[in-house]
């Protein structure tokens, strides 16, 4: 077993380890009223519970056939997305509407002319500005950009 590192590509919001959004604290905690320090989840999971439920997907799993199906359709339907850079033992978070990955030893071509143009063609911005104000967080990063980032597992 080796380790594998990845570039990221995203346009969004860089939220490093939760410390780069104006409501954290001094050592990067935050104190947001959907946010359990209790819970078994983790920032990024209840973030993401936290959307579903903001955009109307309030169902919980139960063991009728085709709950991830819908759940997986009403995240694709959010617009957004986090990512994970960095590494295993020490995870920052992108806030993002489009990720493009490249694994080690692996290149990809980019079309830079059309990436640029997708966020307006693809209404991002509104989407990340959405995700934002229903989670209550005010990211450092002025506005969404493309954000190149690693990511070492």
């Amino acid at each position: 077993m080796g380790t594998s590192t990845d570039a990221i590509l995203a346009y969004g919001y860089d939220l490093g380890e939760w410390d780069k959004i104006r409501e954290a604290g001094e050592f990067g905690e935050l104190a947001l009223p959907w946010l359990d320090d209790d819970s078994d989840d983790g920032y990024r999971e209840q973030a993401e519970r936290h959307l579903l439920n903001a955009s109307g997907f309030t169902e919980e799993w139960t063991p009728k056939s085709g709950y991830f199906e819908r759940e997986e359709a009403a995240k694709a339907a959010l617009g957004v997305q986090f990512e994970t850079y960095c590494s295993d033992s020490a995870p920052m978070e992108i806030l993002a509407a489009k990720v493009v990955t490249v694994a080690r030893g692996y290149c990809e071509v980019l079309d830079l002319p059309a990436l640029m143009t997708e966020p307006a063609e693809h209404g991002w911005d509104d989407k990340l500005r959405w995700a934002c104000e229903a989670l209550g967080i005010t990211p450092t990063q002025e506005r969404p950009g493309w954000v190149l980032v690693s990511y070492w597992g």
